[in-house]
């Protein structure tokens, strides 16, 4: 069938142990094949809808049996099998027929896709299921006489940072990835990728698990992220059979079966303008994906749009399924959780647009000697085009968008162009030469080739020893990727360390912070020790660290170094006591390690606090990498997690958010980054490591080095505040505003004055008697006031080009002043007059708010800061009226002085407050009363206040039923 949408399902889970343990609230609903999502900001509105193919149900309703089967207590609950029978029959139906078919699943890191596509235990997910169901097929259609001969064959791969490696050849493993070429026929292809026969499903599971086991050693000894990298298994079902006229055909399908990397959370600070944004590729391949989406969702409009599949690594290889000859499917997971929210309805958004795509399927099936006929024609083209030289000639353009290209290109680009066109069909014709070669081979020859060696068989025997015998196994974030590494402990001493060891360690661990000798692991008499080596090897257990031998319990948790973490188990220990011990999870080991680090890991009510509590979780295992990595190439930077409120940000709203400190220990400089620009930052850091592990060039020029930051990077020093409410009621505001850092720490003060003036600019005092008793009294009116920054005291001389940004009210810039030099006392003589007209919203504003002043930066290294301070002091000594120790003492004097004058006004307040209730006769006044007095910014406005006291007197005598919040006067 032509002309087929993708399809697309959705599919939430269960609460997760972290969102149970924060009483996380359900948002999503489904009925039918309908989606809901609730805004939990918003929890009377209305819930946002959604339409699929299909909405499965897989959060509740269900039961795990003895052996951790999970089924259906009723018909609304999708099981593992309801999901195949409705997604991967279809794909495996259309294997058969000679269809291409692709099934991909999309969702942020833990939303489940791991689950539908791989599963665990015995929940097989879709893959196994169809590779199972693939082999039942076959030997039903061979029981019943077919002579149809029946090939498949089985690859992985992974790509991470736009880099693409084979995860059943590890061997082939090359900087930069294996290359992607494109074929005129079959579209993008990997070059070299390993196809291993298999003729059984048991043999494809051992594969899969050989795969998983080779990706799971990569990612811990590069410290990548696994939720970062994509993962797509292929699998090539070819039907050789005989026609009516004698014609040996094959009927090809490739059914690709893709794992996406997590899609997180983009951050609401926005673009950071990170100069080496652009160099860590590590959130490409998602971004192009979602381009290409939309721009086939415009597509299937009717819109003309050019679709970006050369964006990106993924999206080449996805072509095919995503606009080309395939039929796809799309499962979206879901996260359950209201802290989730942003998340999961950007996954909502996302499916929404795929189902819109529209694809052309056509069987695959072809005479094999056509096949082999069409290969060699393709060869001697080939070798005839590369004897001309190559050249835009010889290979048309691939498609329109790139005809068009061509068109406007200049010399040197289309030089450039030539250049890789004649690497391309090199490569292109070893490629046809192997196809040929490949499909001249019986495949009884091929699967000889492919003989399982014998590092399965000895896994599978560790899998049996496990049983029995005391063992660790590696845990990760990655669910999939846990319990891949097994190390049994059966022998009387392991020694643990790196593989520069002069005795090669029983136990290698290669990666950050893992020492030559490490640790020993000895087992007497069936109890198990574990102690360090040296006192600079890192060891946890249980989150404390290991300062002399210790005994191990079944299921201790132990961080080697700074990533590799393992479980400890001992099944003679269990068995004595089962009910002891409870499952270990990856979440639960942070935890226990962030707690140890000084952090609250208690359980969270606030929505905001659970938001902050699981990205602290997420960033500081990254955190502790980034610091070991920064100590292991010298590079003198740590790394600490900080938390800052949206007003230290410059913000008057929004939540409180993670950020990661940035300090050069060598130049005394700070910088904060975001969790974006950090998380970009450290792919970058484990790419330099990795150099360096490898013995390459690493050191990097200063513009290129994740550890450091242009000399010109304007940092924020702190955050001034000054309230609004006497501009409301048209009172002049002069203050010096305390500048304080996100850590609350004193950073100088700002002499800040906001005055109400005239039409013309001019500005009036208490003698215009502009006074208004009520700022509704303005509204329909138009406010004329100046904001003028007089000048700074006190801030630190290591900074240069000090300058203040603001935003008042509806501003989408900011007002910037002038940048002024490093010195302990700067004048910016900043003045800008603003006429806004009143409205109900303003005057809100005004009365409620602050304006918040940021006070930004450059930073000096420690020798630039001294030759600045010590110009300041020369100067300074040349004029007899002013030094700089006088400058500190002055700013001291001042403020001490504006804090007994604002003490003295408050306390006068009070005792007219008091006067006027005792004159009264009321021995009660109302706490909002005495909250105005005590927050009044001006004497008139507390005496509007007090005025209350007779007039709350007379309210309560007419209707002496009616009760408030009263302070008594004592």
């Amino acid at each position: 069938m032509s002309g087929d949408n993708v399809k697309v399902a959705v599919r939430v889970r269960p609460f997760n142990s972290r969102e149970k343990a924060q009483n996380a609230k359900l948002i999503i609903g489904m009925d039918g094949t309908a989606t809901t999502i609730k805004n939990p900001d918003e929890p009377n509105g209305e819930p946002r809808k959604f339409a699929f193919d299909y909405s499965y149900w897989s959060h509740d309703g269900y039961s795990e049996q003895e052996d951790g089967l999970l089924v259906p207590d009723g018909p609304k609950y999708a099981d593992q099998g309801r999901v195949f029978e409705e997604l991967g029959r279809g794909v495996l139906s259309n294997a058969w027929n000679g269809y291409n078919s692709c099934l991909f699943a999309y969702g942020q890191t833990g939303s489940g896709k791991s689950f539908s596509m791989v599963g665990y235990g015995c929940n097989k997910g879709i893959v196994p299921i169809f590779c199972n169901q693939l082999f039942v097929g076959i030997q039903q259609r061979q029981a019943e006489g077919s002579k149809t001969e029946y090939e498949v064959s089985f690859s992985m791969l992974e790509i991470y940072n736009e880099q693409v490696q084979d995860l059943l050849n590890p061997s082939s493993k090359r900087k930069g990835g294996l290359k992607v070429r494109e074929h005129p026929k079959k579209g993008f292809q990997v070059e070299g990728l390993k196809h291993t026969a298999v003729q059984s499903y048991e043999e494809i599971e051992d594969r899969m698990e050989e795969g998983t086991r080779n990706r799971t050693v990569a990612a811990t000894q590069m410290n990548a992220t696994s939720s970062r990298a994509h993962t797509i298994v292929g699998i090539t079902f070819t039907q050789k059979s005989i026609n009516d006229a004698g014609q040996e055909m094959a009927k090809t399908a490739i059914c690709n079966l893709v794992d996406l990397a997590g899609s997180e959370r983009a951050e609401s600070t926005g673009a950071t303008g990170d100069r080496l944004k652009e160099g860590a590729a590590i959130n490409q391949s998602l971004s192009s994906l979602g381009n290409c989406i939309a721009a086939l969702a415009d597509k299937s409009k009717g819109k003309r749009v050019k679709v970006p599949y050369r964006d990106s690594v993924l999206t080449k290889l996805l072509k095919n399924a995503l606009g080309g000859n395939s039929k796809t499917i799309m499962i979206a997971a879901l996260s359950p959780a209201d802290i989730n929210y942003e998340e999961t309805l950007s996954t909502l958004r996302y499916a929404d647009r795929a189902k819109q795509i529209k694809n052309v399927a056509v069987v695959n099936e072809d005479p094999t000697e056509k096949l082999i006929r069409e290969l060699k024609e393709e060869n001697q083209r080939l070798l005839e085009a590369i004897k001309q030289g190559g050249g835009l000639a010889a290979l048309p353009p691939r498609d329109e968008d790139e005809e068009e290209e061509r068109q406007h290109m200049t010399e040197e680009e289309k030089e450039a162009l030539r250049k890789e066109m004649e690497e391309e069909m090199e490569a292109r014709l070893k490629e046809t030469e192997a196809e040929m070669a490949e499909m001249k081979k019986s495949w009884e020859e091929k699967l000889k080739q492919a003989q399982v060696s014998s590092i399965l068989d000895t896994e599978k025997t560790k899998k049996e020893a496990r049983k029995t015998q005391p063992h660790m196994f590696n845990l990760n974030v990655d669910s999939q990727l846990s319990a891949m590494i097994v190390h049994l402990l059966d022998e009387p001493s392991y020694r643990v360390g790196n593989n520069k060891a002069e005795a090669t360690p029983d136990i290698i661990l290669n990666g950050l912070s893992i020492m030559k000798e490490h640790a020993v692991i000895s087992n007497k008499e069936g109890k198990i020790y574990i102690e360090k080596c040296s006192l600079e090897a890192k060891l946890l257990v249980n989150g404390e660290p290991v300062d002399e031998k210790l005994e191990l319990d079944h299921n201790d948790r132990i961080m080697f170094g700074s990533n590799h973490l393992y479980v400890f188990q001992h099944p003679s220990l269990q068995a004595a006591d089962p009910s002891k011990y409870q499952p270990v999870t990856y979440e639960m080991a942070q935890e226990e390690i962030a707690k140890r680090s000084g952090f609250d890991m208690s359980e969270k009510q606030n929505i905001e606090d659970k938001l902050l509590q699981q990205d602290m979780l997420d960033l500081l295992p990254a955190v502790e990498e980034a610091n070991s990595i920064s100590e292991e190439l010298e590079k003198k930077v740590k790394f600490d997690v900080v938390m800052l409120s949206p007003q230290s940000r410059g913000l008057q709203h929004g939540r409180t958010e993670v950020f990661v400190r940035m300090r050069d220990v060598e130049c005394d400089l700070e910088y904060t980054w975001d969790k974006d620009k950090f998380t970009r930052r450290k792919y970058l850091m484990q790419e330099m490591y990795q150099n360096y592990q490898e013995g390459e060039d690493w050191r990097l020029p200063d513009e290129k080095d994740p550890f450091t930051e242009p000399p010109d990077t304007e940092v924020l020093i702190g955050c001034a505040q000054i309230f609004l409410q006497s501009l409301a009621y048209m009172i002049e505001t002069k203050d010096s505003v305390e500048i304080t850092t996100y850590s609350s720490q004193g950073q100088g003060l700002l002499d800040v004055e906001i005055v109400p003036c005239n039409a013309d600019g001019r500005e009036l005092s208490e003698a215009d008697d502009v006074f208004v008793e009520d700022p509704k009294n303005l509204i329909g009116k138009v406010v004329n006031f100046v904001i003028k920054i007089q000048g700074a005291m006190g801030i630190p001389t290591k900074y240069k080009d000090v300058h203040c940004r603001y935003r008042i009210f509806l501003d989408t810039k900011d007002n910037i002043t002038e940048k002024v030099g490093g010195s302990i006392s700067l004048d910016f003589k900043y003045r800008k007059y603003f006429n806004i007209m009143a409205t109900s919203q303003l005057m809100d504003y005004l009365q409620s708010s602050a304006l918040t002043i940021q006070v930004w930066g450059i930073q000096q290294t420690k020798s630039s800061a001294r030759q600045s301070q010590k110009e300041d002091t020369d100067i300074n000594q040349n004029s007899p009226s002013f030094t700089f120790q006088k400058a500190a003492y002055e700013l001291r004097i001042g403020a001490l002085r504006k804090q007994q004058e604002k003490l003295q006004t408050k306390m006068n307040q009070v005792k007219r407050m008091v006067e006027v209730a005792e004159q009264c006769s009321n021995e009660r006044v109302q706490t909002s009363v005495i909250k105005q007095v005590m927050n009044a910014p001006t004497p008139k406005i507390a005496e509007m206040a007090i005025a209350r006291i007779p007039l709350d007197k007379q309210e309560k005598e007419e209707k002496p039923q009616q009760s408030s919040a009263i302070c008594v006067l004592v």
